[in-house]
């Protein structure tokens, strides 16, 4: 079941792969905008997990980030999540993410609970349009 409140943290060390200059968001190493934006969206993934009816899922459908200060290689970052609303299908987060010497980013995030069967056919259907 899904509640107001339930929680979910997950981390990832900085490596070489995860900088702004290793994804091309920039042109330094230290971890990336996306790379925090990735570990958002996972841990709200991961905080939904086992929890959702079968044959549904959910669909990221906003990110809102605020990335507050760099994390140099060989640290790592911590997302800490909160589900904050749940409004019919439409489920918000709030986050903050942490490295050893403090809080680093603030993302808003929104999901959307979807049936996997038929937003797969209308994602699909896109091809037939693209080709037909």
């Amino acid at each position: 079941m899904i509640a107001v409140g339930m929680k979910a943290e997950l981390s990832v060390d900085v490596t070489e792969s995860n900088t702004a200059k290793a994804v091309g968001s920039g042109s330094l190493p230290v971890f990336a905008t996306p790379a925090l934006a990735a570990l958002a969206e996972k841990t709200s993934c991961v905080l939904l997990e086992g929890k959702l009816d079968e044959g549904t899922a959910t669909v990221g459908s906003l990110l809102n980030i605020k990335h507050l200060a760099p994390t140099p290689v060989g640290m790592t970052v911590r997302c800490v999540c909160t589900l904050s609303t749940i409004d019919g299908r439409r489920l918000c987060f709030d986050m903050e993410l942490y490295d050893g010497a403090g809080k680093v980013g603030e993302v808003y995030h929104e999901r959307f609970i979807i049936k996997t069967t038929s937003f797969m056919e209308k994602a699909m259907s896109k091809l037939v349009q693209k080709n037909g």
